[in-house]
Parts: C-alpha cells; sequence; structure tokens
C-alpha cells in the first residue's frame, strides 16, 4: 500500500494508540519517522521505540507510549506541514507552541530538531509538526 504522507500516518496511530489507552503501537519504518521519534523521546514525550527487521527489505518500528498518572503525556500532537502544503519557518518565525510548553519539530538543513534547538542553533526548515 501507497502512502502520501508517512509521517502523517505514524502520528494518527499514535493519536489513536493514545485515545484507547495503548502501551505500545507499531507503525512501518522510516529514516524520517526514527529521526522524528528520536526527538520525541529526547524530549519525554515517548518512552522509546524498537526496530524489527522482516528481512526481503520491510522492516518495522514498536513505539512504546508514555502515560502519567494514567493520563498520556501527549494531549494533541498534530501534522503542520502536508503534501499538499508545505510550511516553512525561518529562525525569526519558527512557532512557539503553547507558550514553550510544547514543542514543534522542525526538518532542517542540520538535521530533524525540537523548535528551540533550531533556535540555539539559528536555522530554519519545515515545520514538520506540533506536539503539546
Amino acid at each position: 500500500m501507497s502512502l502520501s504522507d508517512p509521517l502523517g500516518d505514524m502520528l494518527t496511530r499514535i493519536r489513536n494508540g493514545l485515545m484507547r489507552g495503548k502501551s505500545k503501537v507499531s507503525s512501518p519504518n522510516s529514516k524520517l519517522r526514527q529521526r522524528v521519534l528520536d526527538v520525541l523521546q529526547s524530549e519525554g514525550y515517548i518512552r522509546g521505540y524498537t526496530e524489527t527487521d522482516f528481512g526481503n527489505g520491510k522492516s518495522e518500528i514498536e513505539i512504546e507510549l508514555k502515560y502519567y498518572e494514567g493520563s498520556p503525556v501527549i494531549r494533541e500532537i498534530s501534522r503542520v506541514s502536508k503534501p499538499g502544503r508545505r510550511v516553512y519557518a525561518s529562525v525569526k518565525t519558527i512557532p512557539n507552541v503553547s507558550n514553550g510548553l510544547g514543542i514543534a519539530i522542525l526538518s532542517t538543513p542540520k538535521g530533524v530538531m525540537a523548535d528551540h534547538d533550531a533556535r540555539d542553533q539559528n536555522v530554519g526548515g519545515e515545520v514538520l509538526c506540533q506536539i503539546f
């Protein structure tokens, strides 16, 4: 099956898993998805993820969701830049999510990173998603 928005698919799987109270969700593997999950893990929004290789070039990511006192750590996760409408931000226009309580994940020339890291490294890029 061909997906037009693989990152949006992964975010939707995470959102659906959190609504159902699942401890783990799985998604097909890609480098972009891994980089976004690295940012989510370093910022404390997920416990972690593991890769499973099925051979013949196919692999899957199993994402461990994180809860605090029974409620999900991720309250809302949304895709910003979509295949039909790409959203780019310079250093000065990087969005501040929930007055700094949330994060925006950007794809920059220096890699995929959180909004505060992009400001520190003085780079802009494509705003992939927002989490709070």
